[in-house]
């Protein structure tokens, strides 16, 4: 069998057998070259290829150009041969602007010379304010600059943080793992979508971050960067450099001249934001160990919580809450308060095992007083506006909603899709629910609702005229009839 001449085009793409000019090869057809005048006016472009006769389909023009397109995106997230910066140093790229995840502690101040030393590149800081505390915000300008960033970019995103990712995440009763209330889940995804606004505010061609290769957070990074700009490359020095550990990251801020920030390195891993404190690391690797009373931060312990209940209403409308016992607040006011509230309740410690993305299981502590608090008040007046299926499909969906965010996939077109889905059947969720908060716990004591489907003029034992108790005879004979025949056959 002649061989044929080995071309780049596309699979359907048309090309002539080598041992014979007279015809040329389809996957299903052969042709004539007798034919080829015929081809432009189907469509069709007539090429020669070292002496080989080629025919483009039009559409497969215009699929090699999208493919050129999706290639150089691609292309954007590899490595380029290494080059010579002109003073001796081998770069792994040149870039011309990196926007940095900065938080100003150990890492972050040396991934900023490690960027510029390798990457060639101008590096611009960039912190978000999403409810960390002020104290983690104080001298992170000067931090940066020392460490050779040329500007801190710094934008207050608590209010955006709640109104838009938290509260969408609480009308869907997403939930992770049975415990997890998605805290960091969903803080990653707003600080993302800001880098990649100040990327395009800055003209910077990439965005780095200080994720390791073993943790959840740098899916949720670069999946946001993907969706929202594919173009932006990606740098993930912890997947990339020789640092290991602490004490090399020390010896390569001595070795570069950056101040080593001087405050006391935690035991623990955390991440707080305004929605919660996360705790991670020293004994809490073990599961079997209990955790130190002195770890917490946001609660106290509920053995030690005032000895009188503390009563809050909290009011909703479509699914959302908007107010603190009768006062209309923001969402990040709202959101600040119930912290402080049942924090000094012992409200919403949970200490559980799960399971990362990247595969393996860890052990975390995380405390959410607040959110346990609107999670139980809209769960209550769902009780009072959602029928059983609805009810029934919504918890179901919850469950998938939660994987999503947890996975960092808050921009696909899915969650999107269930968020409307949510957005719809809560309209009617509006209310009022009634808390007591006592030494950890929360109990509901009232709900209200102008959509309320809940009738005592139904639900009395007393007979009424819409409910009839002996209509329930018929019924139970037909719901029952299946057991009945199976009991039968049986006999």
């Amino acid at each position: 069998m002649a061989q044929l001449q080995a071309i780049s085009c596309s699979s359907t793409n048309l090309l002539f057998h080598k041992a014979n000019r007279g015809s040329f090869l389809h996957p299903d057809k052969v042709y004539s070259s007798k034919k080829l005048s015929s081809f432009p006016e189907m469509g069709m472009k007539v090429s020669e290829l070292n002496g080989h006769t080629i025919v483009h389909s039009n559409m497969n023009l215009t699929r090699a150009r999208k493919n050129q397109a999706i290639q150089a995106v691609l292309t954007g997230d590899k490595e380029t041969e290494a080059s010579s910066s002109g003073d001796g140093r081998v770069l792994r790229k040149k870039l011309n602007k990196v926007v940095l995840a900065y938080s100003g502690g150990l890492d972050t101040s040396v991934i900023v010379p490690w960027l510029r030393e390798n990457y060639d590149c101008d590096v611009v800081c960039f912190t978000a304010d999403v409810g960390q505390g002020s104290i983690e915000l104080e001298g992170l300008e000067q931090k940066a600059k020392a460490s050779g960033a040329s500007q801190l970019v710094v934008k207050d995103l608590k209010e955006e943080f709640v109104r838009d990712y938290i509260f969408p995440c609480l009308r869907a009763g997403a939930i992770y793992e049975r415990k997890y209330l998605l805290g960091t889940s969903m803080a990653r995804p707003v600080i993302a979508k800001a880098m990649v606004d100040v990327a395009s505010e800055v003209g910077a061609d990439a965005v780095s971050h200080g994720c390791t290769g073993k943790g959840n957070d740098q899916v949720r990074f670069e999946l946001t960067f993907f969706a929202l700009n594919p173009e932006l490359n990606v740098v993930a020095p912890w997947r990339e450099w020789e640092i290991r550990g602490r004490e090399d990251a020390i010896e390569y801020a001595k070795k570069h001249n950056v101040p080593v920030p001087v405050t006391k390195k935690s035991i623990y891993s955390r991440d707080r934001n305004l929605w919660h404190l996360s705790h991670e690391g020293d004994i809490l690797e073990d599961p079997a160990n209990e955790p130190k009373e002195d770890m917490y931060m946001m609660s106290v312990n509920p053995e030690d919580a005032p000895n009188q209940p503390e009563y809050v209403e909290i009011g909703i409308v479509s699914g959302l809450p908007v107010s603190l016992n009768g006062e209309k607040l923001s969402p990040a006011s709202l959101l600040l308060e119930l912290n402080e509230i049942g924090g000094r309740h012992g409200i919403g410690r949970v200490d559980m095992v799960e399971n990362r993305l990247v595969g393996m299981k860890s052990r975390g502590v995380y405390e959410t007083p607040g959110g346990t608090i609107l999670f139980t008040a809209a769960r209550e007046l769902e009780s009072l506006t959602l029928d059983r299926e609805t009810i029934q499909v919504k918890d179901s969906l919850a469950l998938k909603y939660a994987e999503l965010v947890y996975a960092g996939r808050w921009f696909d077109p899915l969650r999107e899709s269930m968020d409307a889905f949510m957005e719809k059947i809560t309209a009617t969720t509006t209310g009022s629910v009634r808390l007591k908060l006592y030494k950890g716990s929360v109990t509901v004591t009232g709900r209200t609702s102008p959509y309320s489907l809940y009738r005592q003029d139904i639900s009395s034992f007393e007979s009424g005229q819409i409910y009839d108790q002996a209509d329930a005879a018929g019924f139970i004979r037909l719901y029952g009839l299946p057991m009945r025949v199976r009991a039968m056959l049986e006999k």
